[in-house]
């Protein structure tokens, strides 16, 4: 009988979004352990340090259910301290606990790294895994930070000739050196999204009409990155499609979310009653073929690997699409909206992750042989 394959599950992190990363690691740890792989839990505390999850605390949350909210169910940032190093045999990692007396070792075929945000889904984690020199599930280090940065990824959108809606971006510097706010978002008509240009679940978002306060909003933003983007409103639909794959992706069954208050924020995604998604969405298959086509379209010009979820606004009355963003590790808990569309085309959450621990090892067996690659003594 061949020995499991050994996962480790990065999860938490300092970014906003750390809650979600806990929600999503449940399911993702839940799934792998059905799957017959070997899972291991290692959390990121909010200032960045290593806890291995104890294998007891872990199997209790494995055997438990997946009902309830999506916030109320996730691991935990627990256990002792640990650190993450090149593994003894050639393209595996190692987590060594730091704390006596155990010291004890854990050897990792894989790494899942289900974390949202900054400093896991912008590329920071995606480089410490390419310089330990094991594979690692979903896209590599510019892909994410292409994707994570709005900004960047609506150029990059834009150099492919793929649609956007208009915006303007500006720093903190330029804000402050700006008396008049309406100043920076001239051109664009109300109402404005202002968000924060890399951070993600709706955090920092400020929806702007008539009569709104614009400098509230960008101070809002600035509350969480240095960068803002301004959007311009378009009054549609919101439509959201999945992505899997390496050199071939293949896009899932379209989805769709039903909003109120004029756009989806963080406590409709993660503490709303109801759910507010629809799959698949209820549009002429000529639209869906365009959305599934350009779900693709947009993953190939941020260079992605693995997975991304691309959302859409759908103006329905000028018949228009507009890529919104993407995002390159999007929600899996039980009730999140990639997993929905691939089930609604036939691709279960078990067989998404085996696909995507396949697309890690062949990524990582199709690159550069990692010279330089650190190891347990030191560079070489």
């Amino acid at each position: 009988m061949s020995t499991p394959v050994r996962i480790g599950v990065l999860f938490g992190g300092p970014s906003a979004e750390h809650d979600v990363s806990c929600a999503s690691a449940l399911g993702v740890v839940r799934a792998l352990v059905d799957g017959g792989y070997h899972a291991v839990a290692i959390g990121i505390t909010r200032n960045r340090g290593l806890r291995l999850v104890p294998e007891a605390v872990l199997s209790q949350l494995v055997g438990g259910t997946t009902a309830g909210r999506a916030i109320d169910d996730r691991l935990t940032v627990t256990g002792p301290a640990v650190e993450l190093r090149p593994g003894v045999r050639p393209h595996t990692a190692v987590v060594t606990a730091l704390e006596a007396p155990s010291r004890s070792s854990v050897e990792l075929d894989v790494i899942f790294p289900v974390l949202h945000g900054p400093f896991g889904e912008d590329g920071v984690v995606q480089g410490l895994l390419e310089s330990v020199g094991v594979p690692y599930v979903g896209c590599g280090i510019l892909a994410s930070a292409v994707a994570m940065d709005k900004v960047a990824m609506k150029r990059a959108l834009r150099a492919e000739g793929l649609p956007v809606t208009p915006y303007v971006s500006f720093d903190a510097a330029a804000y402050r050196a700006m008396k008049d706010a309406e100043k920076l978002v001239l051109g664009l008509r109300r109402p404005l999204f202002v968000k924060p240009a890399r951070m993600g679940s709706s955090i920092g978002i400020s929806r702007v009409s008539d009569g709104d306060d614009l400098t509230t909003a960008i101070d809002e933003a600035l509350r969480h990155d240095s960068l803002v983007v301004v959007e311009q409103g378009v009054s549609g639909r919101e439509l959201e499609c999945g992505v899997l794959g390496g050199s071939c992706p293949e896009s899932s069954t379209v989805g769709e979310v039903r909003v109120t208050g004029g756009w989806f924020d963080y406590r409709q995604k993660y503490l709303g009653d109801t759910d507010p998604m629809i799959v698949p969405a209820p549009l002429p298959p000529k639209v869906i073929e365009r959305v599934r086509d350009l779900s693709v379209r947009a993953f190939a010009a941020i260079g992605g690997w693995g997975l991304a979820r691309v959302d859409f606004l759908y103006d329905e009355a000028a018949d228009e699409l507009y890529v919104n963003e993407l995002n390159t590790m999007p929600g899996f808990t039980a009730h999140s909206m990639f997993p929905k569309v691939w089930a609604a085309a036939g691709v279960g959450y078990g067989e998404i992750l085996d696909r995507l621990v396949a697309l890690a090892f062949a990524r990582h067996a199709d690159g550069p042989q990692h010279v330089g690659r650190l190891d347990a003594g030191g560079g070489r």
